[in-house]
């Protein structure tokens, strides 16, 4: 591996492969108050999902997104539409059972079904492939829970084969295969789909800039934004973290980060996509593209990452989170060049399970799509589905295992009690750390040009970041979600919050949620 290899190099871009090969939106923002159907909040795959199946169905219906369409998670995927998430169908079955290990199941591979079918029936050129997946062991000491899987995974229906080599330019310890899975440009899926919703009648709409800060899950629902408020008989919650959460789905799911290298290789790139059970887990698949040069032949890039970790763990910098990505790729390929870098951030539910549903006991009509564990191609989609089923005939028949209300202390006990320790350790340690930091009151404790850290001034902790240019910027150091410090970000030069996974702009705005307010400006 290359060891200068640098984040702010001009390449690789630090920019999603979807987003830098798809133009910007541009949908008007909200202005002044709107009835419909159906209130959709949040503009990624779930939303605009449920928000299409709801207008076939003759609903109308408002999508509100903060800021632009399929930008935040979704526009930072790894984009693999796929009912294989690792090794999952032998603990579903163990710890849910039968029944309901074989509804999720259904729902993911309904999912790849229903986007092909969209895909086919709208003429929608978005790069949409069959093509098998594999979960290979990384060591021979993970045989024989990739033969359990495959076992389990047939019982429960599912395109699974046990092979011992796959087509990968390296050895493997065996693998569990699922024919017929997918992949796809997702951006260049949704904003057709985005399309549709907006121009087809005339009486549905997407709205950009259009920042949701409450919730009022009466009937009428009314659902308060930053530019006027929304009045619908149903709402559904489908940011990456829900923005109504009286039932603290923030201490039933936790954040984790992985990361993406696009790179061009001399070779034949292999078909598929895989992921392994190493930890943190490796993912790779490919993704045509653009030639490099002013041939006309068709290029592969291959998307390889992994690194995935929970914000809260201590560890390397984000920048040698990349270096370790690239020095993966460079082991198993031949890499011509780098094309693309980026991370993304989802949310893991203590089961493992989405929360797909009426979103608490109290809210009939306010529903909500949230904790796909790092799936949410498929997991968006089926939540789309199945919302859009409740919504429009009261049941589906997939949704009793993702219903947000499960009570599952033999699936989930452990994980909670376990990961919400180690968020209450972070609260206290960062506090810690923040009372002993220097006081710099000669500004020696100000960052270098291109960093950022925590300072303490004033008995207060800030986020101080020096730009290239020498500016300092100042902010809260304190999410305003829960209270905990926020930690620099070095290679995407963000403030992000290791307890819940809030992230936030160098000037203190907000990038993703749970939190709805920003960084407060703070004066050295």
């Amino acid at each position: 591996m290359s060891n200068d290899f640098d984040p702010e190099s001009a390449s690789p871009r630090p920019e999603s492969l979807w987003l830098a090969t798809t133009p910007t939106t541009d949908y008007d923002p909200l202005e002044g108050d709107l009835e419909v159907d159906v209130a959709v909040v949040g503009g990624g795959i779930t939303g605009l999902t449920a928000a299409i199946e709801l207008q076939e169905a003759g609903k109308t219906v408002a999508v509100l997104e903060s800021d632009r369409i399929v930008e935040s998670t979704t526009g930072h995927t790894t984009a693999k539409l796929t009912s294989q998430h690792g090794l999952i169908y032998d603990t579903l079955v163990s710890k849910f059972g039968r029944k309901r290990a074989g509804q999720y199941a259904r729902a993911n591979e309904a999912a790849i079904d229903a986007v092909e079918r969209r895909v086919e029936e709208h003429d929608i050129d978005c790069d949409f492939r069959r093509t098998p997946a594999y979960t290979y062991a990384a060591s021979s000491d993970d045989v024989s829970k990739v033969s359990e899987e495959v076992e389990t995974a047939q019982r429960l229906g599912l395109p699974a084969e046990y092979v011992e080599e796959t087509p990968l330019p390296f050895e493997t310890d065996g693998a569990v295969r699922f024919d017929e899975q997918a992949e796809f440009h997702p951006r260049k899926y949704l904003l057709a789909i985005a399309e549709q919703i907006h121009e087809d009648d005339g009486d549905s709409a997407v709205f950009e800039e259009t920042r949701a800060v409450d919730v009022d899950p009466g009937e009428p629902c009314r659902v308060e934004t930053e530019r006027g408020a929304v009045v619908a008989d149903d709402v559904v919650v489908a940011t990456h973290f829900p923005v109504f959460d009286r039932v603290g789905y923030f201490s039933r799911m936790h954040p984790h980060r992985a990361y993406l290298l696009a790179v061009r290789v001399d070779e034949e790139p292999p078909e598929g996509m895989y992921y392994n059970t190493a930890s943190p887990p490796a993912t790779i698949r490919t993704q045509p593209a653009e030639p490099a040069d002013d041939t006309d032949e068709p290029e592969e890039l291959v998307l390889v990452g992994g690194q995935s970790h929970k914000p809260s763990v201590s560890g390397p910098p984000t920048s040698e989170r990349y270096r370790r990505c690239e020095q993966f790729a460079r082991e198993h390929f031949s890499v011509e060049s780098i094309e693309y870098r980026w991370s993304t951030m989802d949310y893991s539910p203590v089961d493992k399970v989405p929360f797909i549903g009426q979103i608490d006991p109290l809210a009939e009509h306010v529903y909500v799509g949230t904790g796909f564990n790092g799936w949410g191609m498929s997991g968006g989609t089926a939540a789309g589905m199945i919302l859009a089923d409740l919504i429009v005939d009261g049941a589906n028949p997939w949704a009793d295992v993702f219903d947000p209300q499960r009570f599952t202390p033999k699936a989930s006990a452990k994980s909670f009690l376990e990961e919400n320790a180690k968020v209450g350790g972070s609260f206290v340690g960062d506090r810690i750390k923040s009372f002993l930091a220097s006081l710099g009151a000669d500004g020696s404790d100000i960052p270098d040009p291109g960093e950022g850290g925590i300072v303490r001034r004033t008995g207060r902790p800030m986020g101080v970041y020096r730009d290239e240019g020498g500016s300092v910027h100042a902010v809260s150091a304190v999410c305003p979600h829960m209270g905990c410090l926020v930690r620099w970000n070095d290679a995407e030069r963000t403030w992000d919050c290791p307890c819940h996974g809030s992230r936030f702009t160098h000037e203190g705005d907000v990038l993703s949620g749970p939190a709805l307010e920003g960084l407060p400006y703070r004066k050295l």
